[in-house]
């Protein structure tokens, strides 16, 4: 049984059940050979961590994929998997990757030089969705998916799964998480980077021990980020199960344990790959973001939260207007980013019911 860690709603382990017959899931990992990024950079080897859920059938036609987000591992996803909850192991295969940069899959941490650390390549949301394709297509053997559904740079990934493969899924659900990244995006990232490295203790990117100050000042920023104003203002931070009982306990927690273990180069990766994502770049649609947008087949349920600060509605309304097989249904919520992942009962049963309804055909 997992309890809910609002701390790291947008990291590993976030979506917390209170059922203890959640399945876990399997990891495995997969390896390409000379993976060549979109910038032409060639990787001796690209390694791809990823977690499965259930039994693939006989037909292979019971594959749901779950792209992570933000520095997450395949666990990502547990609020959606279970007994009464939208997508249940006793008749669906789900597949959960892992996307490069997390500490798991290929990152700076882990990679030998020529491109340990800073000397990583930038990875884009397209090289992570075709390290996806080849593990799905090459080593599972599976070439269509009933679903997928992606949160935050998940759902980065879903709206470039939907353009780059128009018809390998038959539906397609993104929470909080927009197909272009917009310059307001772009700038609250670069501020979160410049936190970061505005440690001497950097270097560059060729520090001997993590930048602690760099780190928490980071997290600090993030944190202003991540939920609403009215969250604060109503202090929804308060929990009875927590030892936090003061708005300064509560900041001081997320400056010292916001991603626990990460590694800073690690985290500039990740959003440096957040920070390029554009669908109007997929090779044919010359930049034009409308354009791929209208080039979406599959029914699409994109539900943005009405109170998100990295992905605001706004952005959403104005690209579900390109295409009418998107559907928008806004998540009324008041926990900002972190309502597209389920962080508290209502917005669960709001995305459950509603994802559900959805992959079943039923009208929302």
């Amino acid at each position: 049984m997992r309890k809910i860690l609002l701390l790291l709603l947008i990291s590993q382990h976030i979506f917390a059940q209170n059922n203890a017959h959640v399945d876990t899931g399997i990891r495995h990992d997969f390896y390409i050979t000379n993976f060549t990024t979109e910038n032409g950079v060639i990787l001796p080897q690209a390694h791809l961590v990823y977690g499965t859920y259930g039994h693939l059938n006989a037909k292979r036609d019971n594959v749901v994929l779950l792209p992570s987000h933000y520095m997450a591992d395949y666990h990502g996803y547990e609020w959606l998997i279970g007994p009464g909850k939208a997508l249940d192991t006793s008749t669906l295969f789900l597949v959960a990757t892992e996307l490069f940069g997390n500490g798991r899959s290929s990152s700076p941490s882990n990679t030998p030089e020529p491109f340990h650390g800073p000397r990583f390549p930038l990875i884009t949301i397209r090289d992570n969705v075709e390290a996806v394709h080849r593990l799905l297509t090459e080593e599972l053997k599976i070439t269509h998916l009933r679903a997928l559904v992606g949160f935050s740079m998940g759902a980065q990934q879903a709206f470039q799964w939907a353009v780059s493969y128009p018809s390998f899924a038959d539906r397609i659900v993104a929470t909080c998480g927009t197909a272009k990244t917009y310059g307001h995006g772009v700038v609250r990232l670069e501020g979160q980077i410049a936190a970061l490295t505005a440690d001497d203790a950097f270097n560059n990117g060729d520090y001997t021990a993590q930048p602690q100050r760099g780190m928490e000042a980071f997290a600090v920023v993030w944190t202003g980020w991540l939920f609403s104003q009215e969250w604060w203002r109503k202090e929804l931070w308060r929990n009875p199960s927590s030892k936090d009982t003061t708005f300064e306990q509560v900041l001081h927690n997320y400056r010292i344990n916001f991603i626990p273990g990460a590694d800073a180069n690690d985290l500039i990766l990740q959003m440096r790959t957040w920070q390029h994502q554009n669908v109007g770049n997929t090779p044919g649609f010359k930049g034009d973001v409308a354009a791929a947008l209208r080039s979406i087949k599959s029914p699409f349920l994109y539900m943005p939260s009405t109170t998100d600060l990295y992905f605001p509605l706004g952005d959403a309304k104005y690209e579900a207007a390109f295409n009418p097989r998107i559907t928008l249904l806004p998540i009324p919520s008041l926990w900002g980013h972190t309502a597209g992942a389920a962080s508290n009962p209502a917005d669960d049963k709001f995305l459950n019911n509603h994802i559900a309804a959805f992959l079943a055909g039923r009208a929302q």
